[in-house]
């Protein structure tokens, strides 16, 4: 299913619908501030697993990233955070970051017991902000790509998407044309050094 959202003030009754796939289980693509992406309830096992199978690749530790409306959000699913870091990660989001922090114990009850890190994003796009908001807890997200053979392979065009995986997913969320960018992906626990480079430029 294909729902058209306005990209900048996005339509409440929209939004709910949207919230209401995600919290029975459904897989959602949507669009961020950098690449559009595949989504689920970060609550939701089986969900994760549709994901991770949709997608068929071994998950690294940023791929799999929470997707938070503010820090606040994302402090049950990292270890505790220093001023210093606090005021950095405040000082840059929203924005096209992820930032690899070091895992709750929650994080891999949810995930896998092994991971110990996880990608924290907080995105300035008002619809990833307003399906966040109305589910009340963090999107699990991982890019969406047109083929796993080269790394910059994502689609952008609404329509491009639906025709590849409207049979994979349970809604669609048409916001416009996307962007090629993916995220900066910053190592927080390594004193913020860059794991993936992209236009957004960290201000340390």
């Amino acid at each position: 299913m294909m729902i058209e959202v306005h990209p900048k003030n996005p339509e409440p009754g929209k939004i709910q619908k949207i919230a209401e796939v995600l919290e029975k289980g459904g897989v959602i693509i949507y669009p961020t501030d950098s690449v559009y992406a595949l989504g689920c309830d970060l609550l939701n096992k089986s969900a994760i697993e549709r994901i991770v199978k949709i997608r068929g690749e071994k998950v690294k530790k940023f791929d799999l990233t929470f997707i938070c409306s503010d820090i606040s959000m994302a402090s049950d699913y990292i270890k505790p955070i220093d001023t210093a870091t606090f005021r950095v990660i405040k000082r840059n989001t929203p924005g096209a970051f992820t930032f690899v922090m070091e895992a709750s114990n929650k994080v891999g009850k949810m995930i896998e017991k092994s991971k110990k890190e996880v990608g924290i994003r907080i995105p300035g796009n008002p619809v990833a902000l307003s399906i966040i908001e109305e589910l009340g807890r963090p999107i699990l997200s991982i890019s969406l790509k047109a083929s796993e053979d080269e790394d910059d392979s994502y689609l952008i065009d609404p329509v491009d998407i639906e025709e590849k995986f409207k049979h994979l997913v349970d809604v669609i969320v048409d916001a416009g044309l996307g962007t090629y960018e993916p995220t900066t992906v910053v190592d927080v626990e390594n004193d913020f050094s860059i794991i993936r480079q992209s236009e957004a430029q960290l201000d340390v």
